[in-house]
């Protein structure tokens, strides 16, 4: 095995049995989070494997916290100490237990009498939400609220029906309910949110994707080979699909790659909003809540899937036996020209996509990682799912909510993912640079007024890269080799390039922008340690914020010619619209790193020029343009 790889069920089942032996299980342990801990890189290159898992323990009687370290290659426990400030994720047996709370309340059951909802009661969904962080006396240790949603029937979609301005604030450990809020006055929207039943269309035609000889890409274990690339597929717990030691042409591009965190903040001011800013990997974790992928629908054409396994809240492994989908696709054209004589070349683009998708809670996140034949890689997030809305008087306008259905008002919000980015170009040792493309003022440099230039701007330490993106100034950050140049004399790099959008919106006074200072920026960089995981910080679960990156580029360290680390904001601003309901579509967000000056010249020449499929002067070979009305040539 290597040391690299994912999890597997015996693993977690032999490290739940060395910390039965050791005394740490009681009838109220629970297992928050599971997560392998990586080797050092020292460690990898020499393949010394030595597998460790690090489980999270919660006493659910007493809320008491402890990390355990296991070794589970020895079947030793290493170390076990008390966790430090904020709490472990959420066990999914605490959301059954918010709801049986509330259903119990005799508060929450006055406040829906008042309501005039007493028949609505048992099919209510009762939600299970971050808290965030306010300092509140009676808000210490484990804490939930809950938001009340009607539902029709057990199996019916609940968001379409808030229950506008009330509000429970539980102790998870003391089984109680702290306070409820209760605001009430605004009816029920009453229409459904439904959106499985409605009749498909018939006029879309099948497309069906074929490889009569395969695939491309070769797995071995954990590790695939694909066209020039080479790279080993991970996924835990928290993060989610991972990926690593990503080479292209034998040559190291990257040591690890993934998004460790995201944050939700709501805009609202409302009393039932304004404290949510859901950290969806560290609150909620992203892989424990990983789908199960479908064929034909998540991932279409040939398809190799990874499965995963997570620890249930008791430690048990389960197992995701689709966690990751690994397919080629077909990307239109990589390259093309006519010459002056009509003769013309062209070569079809193809990407290698490895992708998961996790819900959490009514919204769907898909993470797909795209590998292309010059060398590039993508990320890009898919966000869908069912935007989170409450109630309001239909027909009036409000400042921070806009009406997508009648009654129905969901806020603006955004979704602000950070990719952790252990860069490698050609080695460990890599420089950081921000690349500014500015216009020249007219005069004796410029005597025409038309001439453009690009800046070079080094960031040498942790401090100068802090930085935001600039659409303006076709701004991109470089990250270099200090050891290799190309044939030119130039080190050879890749560039991360920015599909720039907005960074927290919340002020800098605020609760959200201490716990999530990492999204206030597009680019962080910082030297690499093994401790240094989550840009929150590894417990941000009623944090009071300062953890992670800010606290680690304080020390405003060196980034010159050392193994760099880039942290990489990006996501949606989300003013939701009636076309987002009752199911939004995707909302596309993310970047790319591309190669520049890595190669000495275009990589992708080689490729044949029927990659895809055989090119033909007829533009209705095979009829395929022809229908009943004869030959179109359009």
């Amino acid at each position: 095995m290597h040391p690299l790889d994912p999890l597997t069920a015996g693993e977690l089942a032999e490290g739940r049995a060395v910390l039965a032996a050791a005394g740490l299980l009681t009838e109220t342990t629970r297992f928050p989070q599971v997560l392998p801990v990586e080797p050092d890189k020292a460690s990898v290159a020499a393949q010394v494997t030595d597998r460790r898992i690090q489980y999270t323990l919660l006493d659910t009687a007493t809320g008491r916290a402890r990390d355990a370290v296991v070794s589970v290659t020895k079947g030793e426990l290493l170390s076990c100490e008390d966790c430090g400030e904020g709490q472990p994720p959420y066990l999914f047996e605490e959301y059954d237990l918010a709801a049986s709370i509330t259903k119990a309340s005799p508060e929450w059951r006055a406040a829906m009498e008042r309501r005039g909802l007493t028949g609505h009661i048992e099919h209510a969904f009762c939600a299970p939400l971050a808290p965030g962080f306010f300092g509140r006396p009676d808000e210490t240790g484990r804490v939930i609220r809950s938001l009340t949603f009607l539902r029709d029937h057990a199996a019916d979609s609940p968001w379409a029906h808030p229950v506008e301005g009330l509000i429970v604030h539980i102790d998870l450990t003391g089984r109680r309910v702290l306070r409820v809020e209760d605001e009430g006055g605004v009816p029920v929207p009453p229409e459904h949110g439904r959106y499985g039943d409605v009749p498909p269309r018939t006029t879309l035609k099948p497309i069906e994707i074929t490889q009569p000889d395969g695939p491309s890409f070769t797995i071995d274990g954990s590790e695939v080979t694909w066209e020039g690339w080479r790279l080993r597929v991970g996924f835990n717990a928290r993060e989610g699909l991972t990926l690593h030691q990503l080479t292209f042409g034998d040559r190291s591009v990257l040591y690890r790659a993934s998004v460790p965190e995201m944050v939700v903040p709501y805009g609202d001011t409302a009393p039932g909003r304004f404290w949510i800013s859901y950290f969806d990997a560290g609150e909620y974790l992203l892989g424990k809540n990983g789908n199960n992928l479908r064929l034909g629908c998540d991932c279409l054409g040939v398809i190799h899937y990874f499965p995963a396994f997570v620890a249930d809240d008791h430690g048990h492994p389960v197992e995701i036996p689709r966690a990751i989908c690994l397919h080629e696709e077909d990307y239109g054209i990589l390259w093309k020209h006519t010459d002056l004589d009509g003769h013309a070349e062209v070569r079809r683009s193809r990407r290698l996509v490895i992708s998961s998708i996790s819900t959490i809670g009514n919204y769907d996140y898909g993470f797909f990682w795209y590998l292309y034949l010059d060398g590039t890689i993508e990320l890009e997030a898919k966000a869908t799912g069912i935007v989170f809305a409450g109630a309001g008087h239909s027909g009036t306008k409000q400042r921070h909510a806009n009406e997508i259905a009648p009654g129905l008002f969901a806020p603006v919000h955004q979704h602000l993912f950070c990719a952790r980015l252990d860069m490698a170009v050609d080695g460990e040792r890599n420089s950081l640079f921000e690349i500014d493309v500015e216009g020249v003022p007219t005069g004796e440099e410029n005597p025409y007024g038309n001439a453009f230039t690009w800046r070079e701007t080094p960031l040498r330490t942790e401090r100068e890269a802090q930085r935001f993106a600039d659409p303006s100034k076709a701004r991109v950050w470089e990250v270099r080799s200090a050891d290799r140049v190309n044939r030119l004399g130039t080190p050879t790099a890749y560039q991360l390039v920015p599909r720039p959008s907005a960074t927290l919106m919340a002020q800098p006074d605020s609760t959200v922008h201490k716990r999530a200072t990492f999204a206030t920026r597009h680019l962080w960089a910082t030297p690499y340690a093994a401790d240094e995981r989550f840009p929150a910080g590894d417990r941000p679960n009623a944090h009071p914020g300062g953890a992670g990156l800010p606290a680690w580029a304080a020390a405003d360290r060196d980034l010159t010619g050392t193994d760099l680390v880039l942290w990489h904001v990006f996501g949606p601003t989300h003013i939701p619209r009636p076309e987002d309901w009752p199911v939004m579509p995707v909302d596309y967000s993310g970047f790319s790193l591309r190669p520049y000056g890595f190669r000495d010249r275009n990589p992708a020449l080689d490729l044949p020029s029927g990659a895809a499929a055989p090119c033909h002067d007829d533009p209705c070979h095979n009829d395929s343009c022809h229908d009943d009305q004869g030959p179109t040539h359009g």
